[in-house]
Parts: C-alpha cells; structure tokens; sequence
C-alpha cells in the first residue's frame, strides 16, 4: 500500500492507477446497473465537495448522512473530505428516536437524504424542518452556478492531515445517550493498513450487502476495495431473489458480511435442497468434501456455486459472533471464510487468513494493531488504529482506556496453544453462578447452533438458572433496512407439537456436549422472526432478558420422559 497522509490519497491514486476501470454500480429490481469508473468517481467527489461549500458547510462542521447505498454515497464521503467536514453516517436501522438523539449530540449543520423507496423518513426523527439537501442531486452534474475554474480552486484547498477528523460513528442510542466514536484520518488509514496486511490479492468482485453506516463495510467496500481496483455492486432491494441474482449476474468472488447474512444464505441453500429431495446427499457429499482441496470441493458443489456466479471464493465475516458449524458449511462448498475481529473504536483486532482460518477463532493479531489480555481476559487494544474518544463526553471517553492508554473492549478473550484468540463473550453478559462458576452464553449459544437451533440467547432467569431463548424453525428473510417493514413476525406454525418436539430434541443433544453447569434447564421461543438487533446486526441482550423474565418456559425434559 502506498503512503497515505490522508484517506482523500485513496480516491486520487485510484483514479491514477485504474482510471476507467469500474468502481462502484448500482442494480434496480429490474436488474438494469449504472457503473462508476474510479475518474468518474473522483470528479463527482469534487462536483460534491463544491456544493457543500456552496452551502455555507465550513471546514470542522457535521454533516448527517443518512441514505442507502449508491456510488454516490462514498462520492459524498470523499466530498466531504475535500471540504473539510466531518461525517456523522446514521443507519436506516435506527430508530426515530435514535436518531433524533444523535442529531442533538453532534450539533450537526445539514442532514443529506438517500431517495427512492427505500429512503428514511425526517419526519420520523423530527427532522423534517432540519436543512437538508440529497445525496444523488450534491453528486450531480455541475450547473449554471459552478464557474468555469470551479475544478481548480476545489483541487487548490487545503487537504485535510493524518489527525484530522474524518468522521464521527455513533452507537445507537437505544438505550441512553449514544456515544459518538471519533475516527481521524490516520485512525482510518492504521485500519486500511491492517486489512492489506491480512486480506489476499486477488480480483474482487463484490456486492455489498452492508449498510455504508457500518464501519465494517466503509473499510474494505469502500477504502480498502478501492486501493486493489475492485468492483462494488449496490443493489436497491433486499428482496432475496434479487440479491442472489446480483450475486451471480457480477460473477461476485468476495463477500463482505455479518454472520447472520450467509446464515440466511445458507438457510436459502439448505431449503432448496431440501425441496429437491437432496438432503442426505448433499450432507454426505459435505462430509467427503471437507477432506479435499478447495477446488475439488467447488467443483463437487458446482450447481451451488452456478447459482452464485461461479466466482465467489472468499467470505469476510466480522461484527457478531460466528458459529463454527456455520463457517465449516460454507468451507465445505469451497468458500473460504476469514473472520476479523474489532470495534468502530478500534478497527480491526485480529483475524484469520487464508492461509490460517480454523473454526473457533479470530485469528492472530495484525500490524500496526496490538492486542492484550488483561488480568480477568478482557480483550485490550492499541496502535494507530484506535480512536481518541468520544464526542463530547469525556467521562465515558475516559472510562473507555487504562491508565496506560489501552482500550478496554468489553469483551472477553483467551489464546490457545497457536496463539489464536478466541472470544467467550461480553463481559457484561458473563453468567456467574451462585458457586462461582462463571458461564459464557456464546459456548452455550454455539452448542445448540450445532444441535440444530437457528439462533438462540441464553439467559440466567433467577441465580444460577439458565435457560434459552430460541428461534422458530421456518425461513428467514433478509433483514429489513427498515423496521417498519413487513415480515417481522414469525411465519406460521402449522405444527405447533412437532415444533416443540424438534427444539426439544435440539436442546437436549446441545446439553449432551456440554458441562453439568452450563446445561439449558429451559427455553423459550421468541414470538418474532428474528430477535432485535442493533443496527450492526448484534442481538439486544438486554430486550430479550427483559422479555424472558415474564414469559413462560418449557422444562427440558431428559430422553424418554
């Protein structure tokens, strides 16, 4: 990777190096696309950054982005950049009120809007009389107001250095007051460094199916993806139909995901093969594969891979907990999958490779990146990559760090004999029994995964009681960009015996593999489709608890009772 004094270096040595090459499409649900080249997209930076300007925005103040994806999206980002802006990305999976909180916490100057279908409602977080401008008008083609030197005098200002703030990403704020996370250029830049470091040369050719809020997505779709040449596909709808056929359509080599979207994924795969009568073959078939080649695995499972595009052959997975029965499914037809491990704090921790990406683990840590473990496991993070606080809070800013400047994660990790980490849980959510014991939910969770649960969040109900929270069987969808959308709740139950019976049954193998103290006494089944997440997909533990505590269990009985 070439030196970088700032992210705008990334969007200027792109379009040096591949010009009109594409960088970033868009696909409507008719299947048509437009196409960004990277000079396309460098010059609609500058038309963006002129019109912000243009706008009064001055070099420092915040600028609300909340939109769905488009090339025209990171052309704003860079835009901004040029004009000196600090971005502050909501996601469409806030609520009203979370949003509304952030817009009072960062003390923003303009909100910039997404359009079309999908595209958020201000009015849902008191926004409407907020100044606003779109995102597809701020990168369209100049007009009678630009002077003709318009290009020269923007390429003339001053560009922003390494300890200039880029952005601000704050927490959700379901609960409280969310937390703005303040990310420089170098803190960027450290991150972007840690994923050439790791991530394998190749052509990527991807579809993004990640908000442009997440952080995950914005480092290697967008920063990472456009230092290797690669090819970003958008796509409008979330309707699953449309997704794969764009997944095939772009002959997509490289996913970038959360594990619950190639669980849904793999959920499509199991069910079609079901519907085939296939069931038994392809498990036996993925028992022999496992051993062979990844080639040979690829070519064992070509008519999968036919309904993918033929190319894909590497997944990222990042931001919540992967099962390793998960991973192993997809490495069975030959995907590759590589787990990353960080915070919008502090980047990317650790990760596996492609050389090195055994089940259960998050891999080694990456330079610049240190990682620690302190004295009760919590996992401990350094380098360049970490932020320097929070937005105008200094308390919990404070609170986030050691005495000698390591961010504290929350979360809990151990290394095993290779020197692997491997994550047990949230600190938080650890399940201390009355003897002492300590119990991680994620062991528990993992364990009935592998018997056959979907999704499951293990709870401590009174001291020392541990039940689980459960997910019906029945196909997922994609999850919604809004939660307002159709089809939250759970699909119908035609049998609602033969459902007990197979969670039963799930329960009771998962507790065979596990120890006496960890053992699910109960479960519950959760009355929606999913379980609610945060907008980066992670499961809001503190909902469901809430829920469990008033809901009625069903007793695991033991074999033949």
């Amino acid at each position: 990777m070439d030196h970088l004094d700032s992210l705008l270096d990334i969007i200027d040595q792109g379009e040096r190096r591949y010009g009109e090459h594409f960088a970033f499409g868009i696909r409507d649900d008719s299947g048509s696309t437009e196409h960004w080249t990277y000079r396309e997209l460098n010059r609609r930076s500058r038309i963006v950054a002129w019109r912000l300007r243009a706008l009064d925005l001055q070099p420092g103040d915040r600028l609300l982005v909340w939109s769905t994806s488009s090339p025209a999206v990171p052309a704003l980002f860079f835009g901004a950049m040029r004009a000196g802006v600090v971005l502050v990305p909501l996601d469409l999976r806030m609520s009203g009120g979370a949003v509304e909180r952030i817009v009072a916490r960062a003390d923003a100057r303009r909100l910039i809007l997404g359009e079309g279908r999908d595209a958020p409602d201000p009015a849902d977080a008191r926004l409407e009389h907020f100044p606003t401008s779109f995102v597809e008008r701020l990168a369209a083609e100049p007009d009678a107001t630009f002077p003709t030197d318009w290009e020269t005098q923007v390429n003339g200002w001053r560009r922003p250095g390494p300890e200039d703030l880029a952005e601000i990403i704050f927490t959700s704020g379901t609960t409280g007051e969310p937390k703005g996370v303040m990310l420089s250029h170098a803190n960027l830049i450290g991150t972007l460094q840690a994923a050439h470091n790791v991530l394998p040369a190749q052509e990527h050719r991807c579809v993004s199916l990640l908000p442009l809020s997440h952080m995950l997505e914005q480092a290697t779709l967008v920063f990472y993806a456009m230092t290797v040449g690669a090819h970003v596909l958008y796509v409008r709808s979330r309707n699953p139909r449309v997704i794969f056929e764009a997944i095939r359509d772009h002959r997509t080599t490289t996913l970038v995901v959360v594990p619950q979207v190639i669980d849904l994924f793999w959920s499509a795969i199991e069910k079609e093969v079901a519907r085939q009568g296939k069931t038994s073959t392809f498990n036996r078939t993925r028992r022999i594969a496992r051993r062979l080649p990844y080639s040979v695995r690829r070519r064992l499972f070509s008519k999968v891979h036919d309904q993918l595009g033929g190319s894909l052959n590497l997944i990222i997975c990042a931001a919540a907990f992967l099962p390793p029965a998960l991973q192993q499914a997809w490495e069975d037809l030959g995907v590759e999958v590589m787990q990353a491990y960080g915070a919008t704090e502090c980047g990317v921790g650790s990760a596996t490779s492609r050389r090195d990406h055994g089940l259960g683990t998050v891999g080694r840590t990456i330079p610049p990146v240190h990682v620690k473990l302190a004295g009760d496991g919590e996992v401990l993070v350094s380098g360049p990559t970490v932020f320097s606080g929070y937005w105008r809070a200094p308390g919990p800013s404070a609170a986030a760090f050691t005495a000698d400047g390591w961010y504290k994660t929350g979360d809990i990790g151990r290394h095993d004999a290779a020197g692997h980490l491997i994550l047990m849980g949230r600190k938080k959510d650890i399940i201390v029994l009355p003897n002492g014991m300590n119990v991680y939910p994620e062991d528990i969770e993992n364990a009935l995964r592998v018997a056959g649960i979907r999704d499951s969040v293990v709870v401590e109900t009174l001291p020392g009681r541990i039940e689980a929270v459960v997910l019906a069987p029945g196909a997922p969808v994609l999850p919604q960009p809004d939660e307002r959308a159709e089809a939250s709740r759970a699909p119908e139950i035609d049998d609602p015996v033969k459902v007990r019976a197979v969670i039963e049954a799930a329960v009771r193998a998962g507790n065979r593999t596990l120890s006496a103290h960890q053992r699910v006494v109960a479960w519950r089944l959760w009355p929606d489709a999913d379980f609610p997440r945060t907008h980066t997909f992670k499961v809001q533990r503190d909902r469901v608890r809430a829920w469990a505590v008033v809901d009625e269990p069903l007793p695991v009985r033991e074999s033949g009772h």
